[in-house]
């Protein structure tokens, strides 16, 4: 029961972070560190159940998404666009996800590089907001271009070798940078999200070969239904919220809780 105590702890801060710029595998990392979570089981569950947060990006936005499979045919090819834009952005990723896993594993997956990466990420939101996000003329996904689709991708490889920088938190900075709305970035990263982490649960399945007992697999499902039933939550008012206020009070955060970690594991509350 303990195990599945600390596999729903981790599924609520997977779905309340994944969509956020606080960086969920970052959280996760922290949190797990702190309640015993750890081992090869605990990593094949941190990566399996984002998959319960995909599912609530289908089920919220599954309209958009069988309309631009539907508007592939179309004259206009809008549906045909939207889509090569998701493969251009996630094609950086994939190759340096592949080529870099391992190293990322066994190098970068501790506190100290996860208090680093929010701490320099929370700086960089602050930065790239203010000089770019008022200017940004592109404020409709189907307006996507594929060198606003690259930019954004080639972003998104911040978060793939380091953690803790957040894919949302990239992304979205990719975006501003190639000219998005906050809002069209933000839905965009959900988006690419399906893709990306689809493929990076396959990956890891594959690489993992672990035999899990009857305690783990339930665990791993409860996992998934919580971490699927808060992220419907938290995708709505994520986008509720960027529609009003700019994402400043989430770098700050991201700074206040990058530094106060550091501090933590400087001493030695948090073991590497």
């Amino acid at each position: 029961m303990l195990l599945i105590l600390k596999s729903i702890i981790i599924a609520i801060v997977e779905g309340l972070t994944e969509f956020v710029p606080v960086s969920s595998t970052g959280h996760m990392i922290l949190v797990g560190n702190l309640i015993g979570f750890k081992g090869a089981f605990a990593n094949l569950f941190e990566i399996v159940i984002q998959l319960g947060a995909i599912l609530a990006v289908v089920v919220l936005y599954w309209d958009k998404l069988w309309q631009s499979v539907k508007d592939i045919f179309t004259p206009n090819r809008k549906g045909l666009r939207f889509w090569i834009n998701i493969v251009v952005a996630a094609i950086p990723g994939v190759i340096l996800g592949v080529l870099l896993d391992d190293f990322i594993d066994a190098k970068l997956f501790n506190p100290t590089t996860v208090s680093s990466a929010l701490l320099v990420g929370g700086i960089l939101m602050i930065v790239i907001e203010n000089k770019y996000r008022r200017g940004n003329k592109t404020k409709d996904i189907d307006n996507m271009n594929m060198r606003q689709a690259l930019i954004v991708g080639i972003f998104q490889c911040l978060a793939i070798v380091w953690p803790g920088m957040s894919r949302s938190a990239s992304t979205i900075m990719g975006g501003w940078i190639a000219g998005l709305s906050t809002v069209v970035a933000a839905e965009f990263s959900f988006f690419l999200a399906i893709p990306m982490m689809v493929g990076a649960t396959g990956f890891k399945l594959l690489k993992s070969g672990l035999v899990m007992s009857n305690i783990e697999i339930v665990a791993m499902v409860v996992g998934f239904v919580v971490a699927f039933i808060v992220s419907l939550i938290v995708i709505e008012r994520f986008i509720k919220f960027l529609q009003r206020k700019p994402m400043r009070i989430f770098a700050v955060y991201r700074i206040f809780i990058g530094a106060i970690l550091l501090i933590m594991v400087f001493f030695n509350v948090i073991k590497l």
